[in-house]
C-alpha cells in the first residue's frame, strides 16, 4: 500500500493561483470557476492566520487505549464567496501509508462515522496560497476523490503543515494492471471501459472549469475494486489554464507527456491530459507502456515510432516557437501492429482520436464518453464480472451535459434520452436543449442495469 501513495499523491504545489479568467471553459463552467475564485482566498489567503483560526494544534488523548487525535477544521466544499465553517474532527487509528518529497500520507479512521480517510501532510510555504487546496475545494464529483476537511499544523520549529483530509480509496489502475501484467493475462476488456470512461468523465467536469491536472497517469486513477468506481486524485499539479499565461512545459510523467510539452510549449490546453489519458488507455490494452522513453528525447522517438514523423504544421500546431524541424522521415505504424490480435477495432478508433499530434484534433472528454467504445456500458442489463451492478456511470448533473449537447443523444443510454424527452418543456426539442432550474440537479438512477427496484 505505501507504494500506491507514494505515486498517488505526487507533489505539493505549493504557487500563486491566477486570478484571471481560465480558458476553454463553457458558460457553466466560468460561472462555476467564478464563484470559487472569490471564494478561495479566504481559505488560504494566510497560512498563519487560518493555523491560529483553527486552533493551531492536534489534541491527542488515550480513550479506552486507543490514541484519539482532535482538530478543529476547515470543511472542504467551498460554495461561496467567505464561506468557510470549522468543525471539530476526531481522529483514531494513525499511520503511515506513504511519503515522499512532498510530504507524508497518513490513513486514519474517523471517530463520529468510522470510515477511512488519507491525510496528506504537506509543508506550506507562508509565502504563498496552496493552488491544491484551492482547487480541490472546488471540486464535487463522483469520479474525483473528495476533500472532506483541512487543517493547518504547527510544529516547534514554527513550520506550518497543510492537512488535506481526503477520502480513502483502496487501490488504483497502476496496481491492478501491474497485477494482470505479472499473471500475464489482459485486463478484462469491461474494467478498460469502465476505468476510461469514469476518467473521461472527471476530465470533461474539471477542464470544463478551465482546470488541467497535467499529471494523468494510473498511479493517480483510485480504484475501489469491488465497485469498479474510479476516482481521480493528486491535483499538486493541476492548474487553471489562462489564455496568454505562460505555463511551465516540464510537467507530467514522462511516459504519458504529451508532444506539445516535449517541444516545449508554455501555452498548451487542457488536451494535455487527453494525451496522457490515452496513454493510459493504450497501457491497459498493451500491458505495459505504449511509449517508454528514457528521457524526453528518448520519448519523443518512441512517439514517432509509432505516430510518425510529425508534419511541419503538425508541430505548428504544437508549438509555434519551435523552428527545429530536423527529424528523420517515419511511416506511421498501423495501430492493429500496435496492439495485441483481436484488440477491438473501436478501441483502436478511439486510441487513434486520442493519440493525436494536433491538440486541438484530439477528442474532447465527453465526446470520448460518447464513442462506440463505450456502447456496452450503455446496454441494460450490464454487470461487473463478479456479478455486481456496474457503478452509476450516467447519473450527470445539467451542468455536466450541457458541457458539450452536440454529444447528448449520443452519450446516454435509449431509456434516458427517452426520460429527457418526456419531461416538461421538452416536447419537439432535442435532448440537448433540455435544462433544469437546479444546475446542481442530476438525472434520475442511471446504471445500466437499472431494472425497477430488483437488486443483484
Amino acid at each position: 500500500m505505501n507504494s500506491f501513495f507514494n505515486s498517488a499523491f505526487g507533489s505539493s504545489g505549493l504557487v500563486v493561483a491566477a486570478a484571471s479568467a481560465p480558458v476553454g471553459m463553457s458558460n457553466s463552467g466560468a460561472a462555476r470557476a467564478a464563484t470559487s475564485a472569490a471564494a478561495a482566498p479566504a481559505a488560504v489567503a494566510s497560512p498563519a492566520a487560518a493555523n491560529n483560526a483553527v486552533g493551531g494544534s492536534v489534541r491527542t488523548i488515550t480513550r479506552d487505549g486507543l490514541k484519539v487525535h482532535t482538530v478543529v477544521a476547515t470543511r472542504g466544499k467551498q460554495t461561496a464567496a467567505n464561506d468557510t465553517e470549522y468543525v471539530e474532527v476526531s481522529y483514531a487509528d494513525l499511520k503511515v501509508i506513504g511519503n515522499g518529497s512532498f510530504g507524508v500520507v497518513y490513513q486514519a479512521r474517523l471517530m463520529e462515522t468510522q470510515e477511512l480517510v488519507a491525510i496528506k501532510k504537506v509543508l506550506q510555504d507562508k509565502r504563498f496560497k496552496n493552488r491544491e487546496l484551492q482547487i480541490m475545494r472546488q471540486l464535487e464529483h463522483c469520479n474525483i476523490v473528495l476533500l472532506k476537511y483541512f487543517f493547518f499544523s504547527q510544529t516547534d520549529k514554527e513550520e506550518v503543515y497543510l492537512n488535506l483530509l481526503l477520502e480513502y480509496i483502496p487501490e488504483t489502475v497502476y496496481r491492478v494492471a501491474r497485477h494482470y501484467s505479472k499473471q500475464k493475462q489482459p485486463i478484462p476488456i469491461i474494467y478498460i471501459k469502465l476505468y476510461m470512461y469514469q476518467l473521461f468523465r472527471a476530465l470533461a467536469y474539471i477542464h470544463d472549469m478551465g482546470i488541467c491536472h497535467r499529471d494523468i497517469k494510473p498511479q493517480n486513477l483510485l480504484l475501489d475494486p469491488e465497485t469498479a468506481v474510479l476516482k481521480l486524485c493528486d491535483f499538486g499539479s493541476a492548474k487553471h489554464l489562462i489564455r496568454g499565461e505562460p505555463n511551465v512545459s516540464y510537467i507530467c510523467s514522462r511516459y504519458y507527456r504529451a508532444p506539445e510539452l516535449i517541444f516545449g510549449a508554455n501555452d498548451y490546453t487542457c488536451m494535455i491530459d487527453i494525451w496522457s489519458a490515452g496513454c493510459v488507455m493504450a497501457e491497459l490494452l498493451l500491458g505495459q507502456p505504449i511509449f517508454p522513453g528514457d528521457s524526453g528525447v528518448d520519448q519523443l522517438v518512441e512517439i514517432i515510432k509509432v505516430l510518425g514523423t510529425p508534419s511541419r504544421e503538425q508541430i505548428r500546431e504544437m508549438n509555434p516557437n519551435y523552428t527545429e524541424f530536423k527529424f528523420p522521415q517515419i511511416k506511421p505504424h498501423p495501430w492493429a501492429k500496435v496492439f495485441r490480435p483481436r484488440t477491438a477495432q473501436e478501441a483502436l478508433e478511439l486510441i487513434s482520436r486520442l493519440l493525436e499530434y494536433t491538440p486541438n484534433a484530439r477528442l474532447a472528454p465527453l465526446q470520448a464518453c460518447a464513442h462506440p467504445f463505450f456502447d456496452d456500458l450503455r446496454e441494460p442489463g450490464a454487470l461487473l464480472p463478479n456479478g455486481r451492478e456496474l457503478p452509476a456511470l450516467f447519473n450527470f448533473t445539467e451542468e455536466e451535459l450541457a458541457i458539450q449537447p452536440d454529444v447528448r443523444e449520443a452519450l446516454l443510454p435509449h431509456r434516458l434520452r427517452e426520460y429527457l424527452m418526456t419531461r416538461p418543456g421538452a416536447a419537439g426539442l432535442p435532448a440537448a436543449s433540455v435544462s433544469s432550474p437546479d444546475r446542481n440537479k442530476s438525472l434520475p438512477s442511471a446504471r445500466p442495469n437499472d431494472q425497477g427496484d430488483d437488486k443483484k
